[in-house]
């Protein structure tokens, strides 16, 4: 495709966030794989981007199919499907859930960890294509487990997605009372943004020590961090936000795409095209290179699943002949 006919990338934090469901997935960008089932460069739809003015013309997040002033709400009583909880298919397991999020499920009892978990997988498998079902799974695993972190991370993730900014920071705001972590803090902020705050989303993000955070939560704070700024008017600001030192043009690190877009979109907004061109094809060459090397990081991916699984039904027999 000819970079004039390509759609501009939409590059919030959102794009890098995803429940903690699938197993091969990491909790966050520390140790350097892109998590979530979107990454931060995907192409979504159209000329939209994250980095505009919340002027009431047009917002990134508002909600697509109605209204686009009112943000979605949880679906509500008899909105659900079913009286508890939406159906799971048979062929999700508990162990379609990340090692490190079924570890945190493990003062439930089994039958409701394993029902849990299997939520917490549906969630993560449905976030990118059917956000709204995403969010009845991640109430269901709630209303089970309401005060394990990752359940309230997941409530969090998927109401962002379905654009209930409001929800979103009470659920980002127990998650991080429980966990005692910001990794979320990008979320945070821009979720401040979502709600029309961007005074209070600055806040927010000046209150967390960077120095503490890991690369890829840094990074995705300085963008919603930046994209506050061109909320307030302040493109200028924007772009300093962004001058951070992980901002390389000759290097693709999982950052990387969404990192040269959001530089990209203030450049736009300054009236620097041809600058702003040129970070925009950098992301996209960036995108294409971190996915060249995924491709090759499945395969060790799979033989390292496929080891776990046999060291775990391994020591499933082995508790099963002892039990006798």
């Amino acid at each position: 495709m000819a970079d004039q006919d390509r759609p501009r990338d939409d590059h919030s934090p959102r794009e890098n966030r995803s429940p903690r469901g699938d197993r091969d997935r990491p909790r966050d960008g520390a140790r350097g794989s892109r998590d979530g089932e979107r990454r931060p460069y995907e192409k979504r739809d159209g000329e939209r981007r994250p980095y505009e003015k919340r002027d009431g013309e047009r917002r990134p997040y508002e909600k697509r199919d109605g209204d686009a002033r009112r943000p979605s709400r949880p679906p509500q009583g008899s909105e659900r499907r079913g009286p508890a909880a939406p159906e799971i298919p048979e062929d999700v397991t508990p162990r379609d859930l990340a090692p490190p999020a079924r570890n945190e499920l493990k003062t439930l009892s089994k039958e409701n960890a394993d029902e849990v978990a299997r939520h917490l997988a549906m969630a993560a498998r449905l976030i990118a294509d059917d956000p709204a079902l995403a969010h009845e799974h991640a109430l269901a695993a709630s209303r089970r487990a309401g005060r394990i972190a990752v359940v309230r991370e997941t409530v969090a993730i998927t109401a962002y997605a379905i654009g209930d900014f409001a929800l979103a920071l009470r659920e980002l705001r127990t998650y991080r009372r429980i966990s005692g972590r910001d990794d979320q803090i990008a979320l945070m902020v821009d979720s401040e943004r979502g709600v029309g705050r961007p005074d209070r989303a600055l806040e927010v993000g000046r209150a967390v020590d960077r120095a503490t955070l890991p690369t890829e939560v840094r990074v995705h704070l300085a963008i919603a961090m930046s994209g506050a700024r061109l909320d307030l008017g302040e493109s200028e600001r924007a772009l300093l936000e962004l001058d951070i030192p992980e901002l390389d043009p000759d290097r693709a690190y999982p950052w990387s795409p969404a990192l040269f877009s959001a530089r990209a979109a203030v450049l736009e907004d300054l009236g620097r095209d041809a600058e702003a061109e040129e970070w925009y094809a950098r992301a996209d060459i960036a995108a294409r290179a971190l996915d060249a090397v995924d491709a090759d990081r499945e395969l060790i991916e799979i033989d390292e699943i496929e080891e776990e699984d046999v060291a775990d039904e391994t020591a499933e027999a082995g508790d099963g002949e002892g039990a006798e």
